[in-house]
């Protein structure tokens, strides 16, 4: 058994582990984070991450979760059991998406949350995925609930993150490393660099699959999650 801390991603809540938490919870000790929630800068959330569990936590992040991750890991290395980065990325925002998120944050500010959010939806699922409306009316209710100003907040975060790509090669924890690849927001090239920088990283990738992989292939990365925990050595 092992002290698992689900990392959510952008704007997300538990809703996005709801098909992970029952299967993880069986096995595991399991905790769904909300620093994101809570401070403004990555470093910020990182440190008091750490701070709010003791011992050495396996860390399972998804997207800005994952983003996390690895600066909780670069912080603390000798902290972290595990990693597992699911859809996600370790290169800095570029000038082109610090142009859009900004552009996005403006029309938050005008109370136009829901045009970005829908003009934002090709990019969360795979464009032929089953039951994409339950999907996508899942994504629309817990973004809603985050509100405008979290989603302000935490695009600032991650549009000032550092890049973490030169930390990947000292990292020693197993990492498991997946990605949809259909994912257009952390395309795979992003997960196969990750996996391919991080010593005996394991890397994954999910046909017919996009972004938000926990809520679209649950079955898939509650089993790979499973297989990859069960191998994680004791203290």
């Amino acid at each position: 058994m092992h002290d698992l801390i689900l990392l959510p991603g952008l704007a997300s809540d538990v809703t996005i582990w709801r098909d992970q938490l029952p299967v993880l919870a069986t096995r595991h000790r399991v905790h769904v984070s909300d620093v994101h929630f809570r401070f403004d800068t990555l470093p910020q959330m990182a440190a008091a991450l750490l701070a709010e569990h003791p011992g050495r936590p396996v860390l399972v992040g998804t997207s800005m979760g994952g983003m996390l991750a690895m600066e909780a890991a670069r912080q603390a290395p000798q902290r972290v059991r595990g990693l597992a980065l699911l859809g996600t990325t370790a290169r800095p925002d570029t000038p082109e998406l610090i142009r859009l998120r900004s552009e996005a944050i403006v029309l938050f500010e005008q109370g136009r949350m829901d045009e970005v959010l829908r003009a934002n939806l090709p990019f969360a699922f795979h464009a032929g995925g089953e039951g994409r409306s339950e999907l996508i009316a899942t994504y629309l209710e817990f973004v809603r609930r985050a509100g405008a100003q979290a989603l302000i907040r935490q695009n600032r975060a991650v549009m000032a993150r550092t890049d973490q790509r030169p930390h990947l090669p000292g990292l020693r924890c197993p990492t498991l490393v997946v990605c949809g690849q259909s994912d257009l927001l952390t395309p795979p090239e992003c997960s196969k660099e990750i996996a391919a920088a991080v010593p005996g990283a394991r890397l994954e990738l999910l046909a017919e699959c996009g972004h938000l992989l926990t809520l679209e292939q649950p079955g898939r990365v509650n089993a790979l999650l499973l297989e990859w925990l069960d191998a994680l050595p004791a203290d």
